[in-house]
């Protein structure tokens, strides 16, 4: 017998998903502090009462588009099987958190301001980072363990801090990088981004890999730069 399908969404439900997806949209091009419910509003040509039904301020919808990131980025490497494998899925795992960051940029151009508004998205993203900071320890261990890498535990810890910084501070840095060569330049590819992004993670865990580990890295990295 064939099952029902699922009824369509709401009226409600639609706009509330268009206006989060309107807000993304805006907050990641122009700038958290730049938008206002207004803003919003009249890119969905609504009314701003019709905007407040669904959410009574513009920091409800910052809430909201925090809870939708903290979900995308709970994701955990793939098990250490082979070092060549574990090279690629590290790469992944990475390539997967800076899509994600990308996806919600706006939160990390404007990191430290929401951050000191918010005590809850700061309790949040902190629960983030904890969870990314065990991740990153538990990969390398793994790898250490399989004799592809050679470090101590309070050298694994600094490496995890390092990535930790890179990660979260990487959007600001490639923004910097690109205001200063060119201030027309536009918004930067974000598969360019990523890979930098990536390229330069993997290059501070380089030094300590050992064997065909090293090897495939170096090859994965050389393929990004040719």
């Amino acid at each position: 017998m064939p099952t029902p399908s699922s009824p369509p969404p709401s009226r409600s439900v639609r706009t509330r998903e268009r206006i989060l997806k309107a807000s993304l949209a805006l907050f990641n091009h122009q700038g958290e502090t730049n938008v206002t419910t207004g803003h919003i509003a009249d890119e969905l040509n609504i009314s701003p009462g019709n905007l407040y039904y669904h959410f009574r301020n513009k920091d409800e919808i910052i809430h909201h588009l925090f809870a939708e990131f903290e979900r995308a980025m709970d994701l955990s490497p793939g098990e250490v099987s082979d070092v060549v494998g574990a090279m690629e899925d590290m790469w992944l795992y990475l390539h997967l958190m800076f899509e994600r960051i990308w996806a919600y940029r706006f939160l990390y151009r404007n990191l430290d301001d929401l951050l000191t508004r918010d005590a809850k998205l700061k309790s949040h993203f902190n629960i983030i980072i904890g969870h990314k900071r065990d991740a990153m320890i538990s990969m390398c261990h793994a790898l250490r363990d399989v004799k592809a890498m050679k470090a101590t535990d309070e050298e694994i810890r600094s490496l995890t801090e390092n990535v930790l910084v890179v990660a979260t501070y990487w959007l600001n840095f490639e923004h910097l990088r690109t205001a200063s060569t060119n201030k027309l330049a536009a918004e930067p590819d974000p598969e360019q981004h990523l890979s930098r992004g990536v390229y330069q993670v993997m290059a501070l865990v380089s030094p300590f890999l050992i064997g065909d580990a090293k090897r495939h890295l170096q090859e994965l990295m050389q393929n990004y730069i040719e």
